[in-house]
C-alpha cells in the first residue's frame, strides 16, 4: 500500500516536471517575444507620427491591427503635449517667449480621429507619448498564478511606452 502511494506521487511529480514547467517556460518566452514586438510597433508608430506631424485614423487603425495580431488585447493611451508659446505676456510664473505645454489625452484624440477630418495635426515642438498594455490574461500569467499561487490580479504583463518630439508641422 505504501509503495503504490509513493509511486503515484512520483508519477504525479514527474508529470509536473516533464510537462507543466516546460510549458510555463515556453509561455514566458512567448510573452517576452510579444513584448519585444509590441515595443517595436509602438516605437515605429510614434516615430511615424513624429516625422509626419500628424496622427491619422488609417495609421492608428493599422497600429491597432498589428497589436491585435499578437493574439492579445491591448489598451492604448495617448498623451500629446501641445506647445503653447507666450510671445508677449509676462506673468509671475512665465517670462516673455517661454513655452508652456498643455496635454491632450486619448479620448480627445480619438474624437478628432473619428470625426470627418480623420487626422489630428501636430506642430513642430509638440511631444507625443503612447502607452500600450495588455488587458487579457496570458498563458504565462495563468501558469504563474497556478504554480506560484499568486493572489490578486496581475493587470498586465506586456506593456510598452514610446515618446518623441514632433519635428514637422502637420497642418
Amino acid at each position: 500500500m505504501g509503495d503504490s502511494l509513493i509511486t503515484i506521487v512520483a508519477i504525479f511529480l514527474a508529470a509536473i516536471l516533464m510537462f507543466v514547467f516546460p510549458l510555463a517556460a515556453i509561455s514566458e518566452m512567448n510573452d517576452k517575444e510579444v513584448l519585444a514586438m509590441v515595443q517595436s510597433y509602438t516605437t515605429e508608430f510614434v516615430n511615424q507620427i513624429s516625422s509626419k506631424g500628424v496622427i491619422t485614423l488609417e495609421e492608428y487603425s493599422a497600429f491597432i491591427q498589428k497589436l491585435n495580431a499578437t493574439g492579445n488585447t491591448y489598451e492604448v493611451e495617448f498623451e500629446v503635449h501641445i506647445s503653447d508659446t507666450n510671445p508677449g505676456k509676462k506673468t509671475p510664473n512665465q517670462q516673455v517667449g517661454d513655452t508652456t505645454y498643455y496635454v491632450v489625452y486619448t479620448k480627445q484624440i480619438e474624437d478628432v480621429l473619428n470625426s470627418s477630418s480623420k487626422k489630428y495635426p501636430l506642430k513642430e515642438g509638440d511631444y507625443i507619448v503612447v502607452f500600450v498594455k495588455n488587458t487579457n490574461t496570458t498563458i504565462s500569467q495563468m501558469f504563474k498564478m497556478m504554480l506560484y499561487n499568486i493572489s490578486g490580479n496581475l493587470s498586465y504583463i506586456i506593456s510598452a511606452q514610446a515618446s518623441a518630439s514632433v519635428v514637422t508641422t502637420g497642418y
